[in-house]
């Protein structure tokens, strides 16, 4: 009996090969995405098994409505990504072949007044040291293939990716607290006013030398990045929890579009902080001072927060920040 029931199931399994080989020829050559989801019928819209687990999509292995999705990642969301930042790298190149570096028209005073404390510094490194782990590590999933892989390798590819999912699933959080101290500290000096239009109106001082409009704690550029920093952040925060727990997201469709979103904002605010940074470092004399010591030259603290620097010698001198000339 037992020979009986082995030959009955390698008859039953040269039946279903049989059947299966009148659809789909299954030589190398012949044997494709498409025509495997032909031979399954016009009406399949996956190809699933069957699991224990209360997850049933779980056993979805392959679904064609996917591939609209994935051509959309590996198209335009790569071709969005990589014009954000090449772009802004451009543009900055060249602003600097043609403006220069922005100095100190009047030359540093070597007096010093204090422009951020250790706790703001503390939050707006904290967010830097994670946002450019997080924006590195999610742009290697979406250009690491085309670009990375070729360069260094499966082995050395593999590794990176690794450790870099790693990075951007456990640096979010942290990233998402320094976020909300940052507004908490900083909201108040954000809100823009009738100051910034005039900023505006002369271009920030940016394009001219000799140029230097009024200014509070934050001007117009500043409080543009600042907002963009905190929406943009927001909505990385919000889709990417959605993307670590998927379970809250809904359904495929709707975790796709997370993630779209998320890929978007995230080129988007690179460009912008790529940016932020030029400025706060080669880009203008004296400026990363502010968030390197937290002291800053008074004459660049008048050329660029004129109105901020009367408001800090108005202040009685216990409160004060201005300093002895520096040594």
């Amino acid at each position: 009996m037992r020979y009986v029931s082995q030959f009955m199931i390698a008859l039953a399994v040269l039946v279903f090969v049989g059947q299966a080989s009148a659809q789909v020829n299954p030589t190398q050559s012949a044997v494709t995405e498409d025509s495997m989801f032909e031979a399954l019928g016009s009406n399949s819209n996956a190809v699933a098994g069957r699991v224990s687990i209360p997850d049933t999509s779980a056993g979805n292995l392959i679904k064609p409505d996917n591939k609209a999705w994935a051509a959309l990642q590996d198209g335009t969301i790569q071709t969005l990504s990589v014009v954000a930042v090449v772009g802004m790298v451009g543009l900055l190149a060249l602003f600097y072949m043609v403006r220069g570096r922005i100095q100190v028209d009047s030359g540093m005073s070597g007096l010093k007044i204090l422009r951020f404390g250790a706790i703001d510094r503390f939050a707006h490194w904290t967010l830097a040291a994670t946002f450019i782990i997080l924006a590195i590590s999610g742009l290697n999933l979406i250009i690491g293939n085309a670009v990375i892989l070729p360069l260094i390798g499966e082995n050395a590819f593999g590794a990176l990716s690794a450790f870099g999912k790693i990075a951007h699933n456990y640096l979010a959080w942290p990233f998402m607290l320094a976020l909300a101290l940052i507004f908490v500290l900083w909201v108040i000096d954000n809100i823009p006013d009738k100051v910034d239009l005039e900023w505006i109106k002369q271009g920030g001082g940016l394009l001219k030398k000799g140029v230097h409009p009024p200014a509070k704690k934050f001007n117009a550029g500043q409080k543009v990045i600042f907002w963009s920093v905190i929406l943009g952040g927001a909505g990385l925060s919000f889709t990417g929890v959605m993307l670590l727990f998927p379970g809250f997201a809904g359904a495929p469709a709707d975790w796709q579009l997370y993630q779209t979103i998320h890929a978007l904002i995230a080129a988007a605010l690179s460009a912008i902080i790529i940016a932020h940074i030029y400025i706060g470092s080669v880009g203008m004399e004296g400026a990363f001072d502010a968030m390197g010591s937290g002291e800053v030259d008074v004459n660049w603290a008048k050329e660029h927060h004129g109105l901020w620097v009367e408001q800090e010698k108005a202040k009685p001198a216990k409160d004060g920040a201005l300093s002895t000339p520096a040594e």
